[in-house]
């Protein structure tokens, strides 16, 4: 497949500095790390936005991917977002948003394309610099916090270390899927992946 239309933005979401590494808002970077792995592409300060990017294709001469983790917190996503766009002529159907996701059960990986943000700030941002919400999301459920935990204190702890046991299957699996909306478009990603 070649990419005649230009290249793909993956936007991992989350929020930099070490303490938050490891949270669960944080598994839009861990993703997009391991799509750099799987390409070999190294994350560096871009000079154009407040954020790291990594470029490479997709296999042999495959489609190429901007992956961009924003250096911003995650309410202000949106601004580096938009810049890399721009810089890389990149339309909004051309970018994919991976983030955590309250209303899917943990273990759960889904992908759809537009609609509501679902209260993350991250899209929120996203959605208002971009001018659309029609981008596609990748969403990597971390299901409700337990009892009467706020949700955004839930979102900013660690994962268990029951969800531990899982968690690099899981981001592994969300990287094939970032590779199934680039090769073959959200609506086959959909029927291959939603029903496992």
């Amino acid at each position: 497949m070649t990419d005649e239309a230009g290249p793909w933005l993956v936007v991992g979401l989350g929020n930099p500095g070490r303490e938050y590494a490891n949270n669960r808002h944080n598994v839009g970077f861990m993703v997009a790390d391991l799509l750099a792995a799987r390409m070999g592409a190294k994350f560096g300060r871009h000079k154009r936005a407040v954020a790291e990017a990594a470029e490479g294709r997709l296999g042999f001469g495959g489609p190429k991917l901007v992956l961009l983790k924003p250096l911003t917190y995650m309410n202000l996503s949106g601004g580096p977002v938009a810049g890399l766009a721009q810089f890389h002529k990149i339309p909004p159907a051309r970018v994919i948003a991976v983030h955590d996701e309250l209303d899917i059960p943990y273990g759960q990986v889904r992908v759809k394309c537009g609609g509501g943000e679902g209260g993350h700030n991250g899209l929120r941002s996203m959605s208002k610099s971009l001018g659309t919400k029609d981008y596609a999301r990748v969403r990597f459920g971390v299901g409700r916090p337990p009892g009467r935990q706020d949700p955004a204190d839930f979102v900013l702890s660690d994962f268990s270390a029951a969800e531990r046991k899982e968690l690099e299957f899981l981001v592994d699996r969300a990287a094939d899927v970032v590779e199934s909306v680039v090769t073959k478009g959200v609506e086959p990603t959909q029927n291959l992946y939603h029903g496992a």
